[in-house]
């Protein structure tokens, strides 16, 4: 695959910005930095804020071969990345992340957004996969520049804002919060970064090879560095989730990897914390406003502790539109999601209801929180018994459609054996149960197969294809849980 799969570079430049204020040479280190970094005009004057309050930063992770100077990246450098000759690369926004930093410099949240959640664009581009909002912008403006003599360097920057800008305004109106600052990273980013720091420590939970993003790795705990890393978080096939497994390979390394840098002497370390700025200046680009080093000192008392990873909740991870394979997100859940997680106002309470509880002896508990995936091949099934199970009493969590499978299976973590029994009987005799180690204590997930006929198996009358299937909301925590700077989380 092209580098459309790469994912984590943009949120790993950043966190190194981050991380390079912590002591005090890191911080002298950050003058030297921030000489010689390339910046863009692409945020909205009105939504400048004091550094004094809080900060939505956008980091993206583009699809461009040149460097943060617009140099053409070597191609030797491309083949050992697996990123073919460049021919195939476009400039889509294939990592998107959203950072919150509040007032004074608390503990900051960090929330990707997958790249095919389908959204309407700003910009009057329709609804597409939210990675195309800067493409359809960029091609648009390149047009209407060229049109009117403009070319050269100064074509390519413009056109670049005008697809930053679009991007911009379509996380704005998607998550509800104001962009603030935006940061851009190239592939060669995550390659340079990770070396710098002498690698970052990961975990699997299964050895995987895949020749796709050339990530070969047994299970367990290991150190990545330079490709190995960057293989690491680009590996979409053979993981259960696809993406959004990939999401949380992401957050674990740039978890793992803001550890490294603040407990293991990175910024006391001369020749590490060059190599680290030297990374960093070669691959990010931020808006032209961006007083980086007032930010930083804002942030200078951050710990490893302080950083929290997030993925918006979503509804179905085959959702089927007409560019293709892509994820169902709604807009209301996703900016409720994100107030909550922010410490935003509380939301009202949802209406009473009179209905009266199912009577079939299936008592659950809310402490309990149910996934569901869909791997029967009947339109809706998973929404459906996602709802029932709300009904008697769960907490509801994902209902998403995953590839045809055999077999229906409920899966527990440790402890929870006697909760997926009672969950499996409910379901029917041919469902049995299964030990996951990474599903949290309190959490079920419902494999459902090809010869599901338990409760909701019947089709709705008048159902279509899964592109009209309205899933049930998620819940507002995606397993695993939210990953913090410091934790060695073990992924798929």
């Amino acid at each position: 695959m092209g580098v459309s799969r790469v994912m984590g570079r943009a949120a790993v430049g950043l966190v190194s910005l981050l991380v390079l204020s912590g002591t005090g040479y890191g911080w002298a280190q950050m003058n030297r930095l921030v000489s010689g970094l390339a910046t863009a005009n692409v945020i909205d004057p009105e939504a400048t804020v004091s550094v004094a309050d809080e900060q939505n930063i956008l980091l993206v992770g583009l699809d461009s071969r040149n460097d943060a100077q617009g140099n053409p990246l070597p191609q030797s450098l491309l083949d050992e990345l697996h990123a073919g000759d460049g021919s195939d690369g476009g400039d889509n926004t294939d990592t998107m992340i959203l950072v919150h930093i509040p007032a004074g410099g608390g503990d900051a949240v960090a929330f990707s957004i997958p790249r095919d959640s389908y959204v309407r664009l700003a910009g009057g581009f329709g609804s597409h996969k939210i990675n195309s909002a800067y493409t359809y912008a960029e091609v648009a403006a390149r047009q209407t520049l060229q049109s009117k003599g403009v070319a050269g360097n100064s074509l390519n920057v413009q056109a670049a804002q005008a697809g930053a800008k679009n991007a911009i305004q379509t996380v704005e109106q998607f998550t509800g919060l104001t962009v603030n600052h935006f940061a851009s990273v190239n592939l060669v980013g995550f390659y340079d970064i990770s070396q710098a720091i002498g690698g970052v420590p990961v975990c699997l939970n299964q050895a995987v090879n895949d020749t796709f993003s050339g990530a070969k790795f047994p299970a367990g705990p290991q150190t990545v560095a330079g490709k190995q890393a960057l293989a690491f978080v680009r590996q979409r096939h053979g993981l259960l989730n696809g993406d959004l497994d990939r999401i949380k390979r992401q957050q674990a390394f740039m978890a793992s990897m803001a550890h490294t840098v603040l407990s293991t002497g990175t910024l006391t370390d001369t020749a590490k914390l060059n190599a680290l700025v030297d990374a960093v200046k070669k691959t990010i680009t931020l808006d032209q406003g961006w007083d980086i080093l007032s930010f930083a000192q804002q942030l200078r008392s951050m710990s490893a502790g302080k950083i929290k990873f997030e993925t918006i909740p979503v509804l179905d991870v085959d959702y089927q539109t007409s560019d293709g394979d892509s994820i169902q997100v709604d807009p209301a859940q996703v900016k409720k999601f994100i107030s909550g997680a922010i410490g935003g106002p509380p939301e009202s309470a949802p209406p009473a209801t009179t209905t009266a509880p199912p009577s079939d002896g299936l008592h659950g508990s809310a402490n309990v929180t149910v996934d569901v995936d869909n791997g029967a091949g009947v339109n809706g099934l998973a929404a459906r018994l996602l709802r029932d199970l709300g009904a008697h009493g769960y907490s509801m969590g994902a209902a998403t459609s995953i590839s045809t499978r055999k077999g229906t299976v409920v899966s527990y973590g440790s402890g929870d054996r006697a909760e997926a029994q009672k969950l499996a009987t409910f379901l029917g005799n041919d469902v049995t149960v299964s030990l996951n180690p990474s599903l949290r204590a309190g959490h079920l997930r419902v494999l459902l197969g090809s010869g599901y006929s338990g409760p909701d198996s019947a089709p709705d009358v008048g159902s279509q294809s899964a592109v009209g299937v309205k899933a049930v909301p998620p819940s507002t925590s995606i397993a695993p849980p939210p990953i913090t700077a410091g934790d060695q989380n073990c992924v798929n």
